[in-house]
């Protein structure tokens, strides 16, 4: 369901500790706020982790004086660790910075292997958390919480899209190019794939869409043969699947050469194929797959801490690393507008109590667009007053259409029509 160096635990990391303080007559000097962050810089969801490095960067410029809080300025130290893309690793780095680095915050994105160990981490231990780049149901259910029941969740707080935004971007992306409306489905065994099983494909169903299952999956597979072999017998135009990018990668080269991919008319993958080199990787078999974006350089929104619009940062990105831009770029550095805004709304942020009560309420502009914590999602008629919800929005991968070999195009914009559209979806054809 998704960023100069440090030495940390299991591999290489964004820099540095940032540790200044600024004094005037109306403040005083009051110690350090620690942030700790959680991404996966390696492994197989290392592509999320791609662009931390610049944002944190932004942050660790913005914050370089400190942050003024009731009176008080305290310095803001930024510690951030990768977690290997495993959860048993994101569960070890967590407690490690909970315990050890005694943070007062925890943010962390990219993928329930990622987030949901981390945020369980800290619900333990009662830190507030700030996490992102997981569907939010797969956030919610996949750590145990139940439809219709009060959220069990009291120091750990999400913003993400969910199977609502999937399924808004996919009804109105799917139509517009002509199929029989078969979609065949690859949803692993795991929290993502679990839970997009469990709600999207029913949706779909309601829609008009008829969905060839072949069953749940196991994470790292290396033979897709029967399932490839259900679709084309079904004749399933539209593709869909949720995977950890290393098995889309073995799954659509396999489909490839069975012959599958000439049935294809919708290639519509999700968790992977969000960033340029997981396509481009591919070869001639990405150009024109559909995908979804939760960040642009194109959205109209920017960041509160630093100012920089969403042009700025994915041209800013660019110029620094000489990379195409990554829509992780906005999440990684909202998360740091979020941290930023809650330490100043709880008045005290050495209080963990204060700071976890702040966010219930909490507003705060971001890259991603507006958050407010105050309208809650629900889920079975009861709200999930931890989660917010947040866009998705459909396009496809095109080659020849800007200076990059092949790049990102937006087709549809019903989760936030204030995103604006540049193209529609053509047929897949490779």
């Amino acid at each position: 369901m998704l960023k100069g160096t440090g030495l940390v635990l299991g591999g290489l990391a964004v820099p540095g500790v940032l540790e200044s303080c600024l004094t005037s007559t109306s403040s005083t000097s009051s110690g350090t706020i620690k942030i700790g962050y959680i991404s996966p810089i390696t492994g197989p969801a290392s592509g999320f982790g791609e662009p931390d490095a610049y944002a944190i960067s932004l942050a660790r410029k913005a914050l370089k004086d400190g942050l003024s809080i009731g009176g008080t300025n305290y310095s803001v130290e930024i510690v951030n660790r990768d977690g290997q893309s495993t959860p048993s690793v994101g569960s070890q780095q967590a407690n490690d910075l909970i315990s050890s680095q005694k943070v007062d915050l925890m943010l962390t994105t990219s993928t329930p292997e990622t987030v949901n160990p981390v945020s369980d981490a800290c619900e333990a231990a009662g830190v507030p958390c700030i996490s992102t780049v997981v569907p939010w149901e797969a956030w919610f259910l996949g750590r145990g919480g139940k439809p219709g029941q009060p959220s069990p969740f009291k120091s750990t707080f999400h913003y993400c899209f969910g199977v609502e935004q999937f399924f808004l971007a996919y009804t109105h992306l799917w139509p517009q190019v002509p199929t029989n409306n078969k979609v065949g489905v690859m949803y692993p065994n795991d929290a993502d794939g679990n839970a997009i099983r469990a709600v999207l494909a029913p949706l779909l169903k309601t829609a008009g869409y008829t969905i060839v299952d072949p069953g749940p999956y196991e994470d790292g597979t290396n033979d897709y043969t029967t399932q490839i072999q259900k679709f084309i017998a079904q004749d399933c135009q539209i593709f869909n699947t949720f995977p950890i990018p290393p098995d889309f990668a073995t799954f659509w080269r396999q489909a490839s050469s069975l012959g599958y991919t000439k049935h294809v008319k919708i290639g519509q993958i999700a968790k992977t194929g969000l960033f340029p080199s997981q396509v481009s990787s591919l070869g001639s078999i990405g150009n024109g797959l559909a995908s979804g974006v939760y960040w642009a350089p194109t959205w109209p929104y920017k960041s509160s801490l630093t100012g920089v619009t969403s042009k700025q940062l994915g041209d800013g990105y660019e110029s620094s690393t000489g990379k195409q831009w990554n829509q992780q770029l906005g999440a990684s550095l909202s998360l740091f507008d979020v941290a930023a805004a809650v330490l100043k709304a709880s008045g005290n942020p050495k209080d963990k109590s204060k700071v976890i009560g702040a966010m219930a309420t909490l507003t705060v502009e971001t890259p991603v667009g507006k958050l407010d914590w105050s309208k809650p999602v629900s889920l079975a008629g009861m709200a999930v007053p931890n989660v917010v919800s947040t866009p998705i929005i459909g396009g496809q991968w095109k080659e020849g259409v800007s200076k990059w070999p092949i790049d990102f195009v937006i087709c549809e914009n019903a989760a936030d029509p204030n995103v604006p559209i540049a193209s529609t979806l053509k047929p897949y054809t490779g």
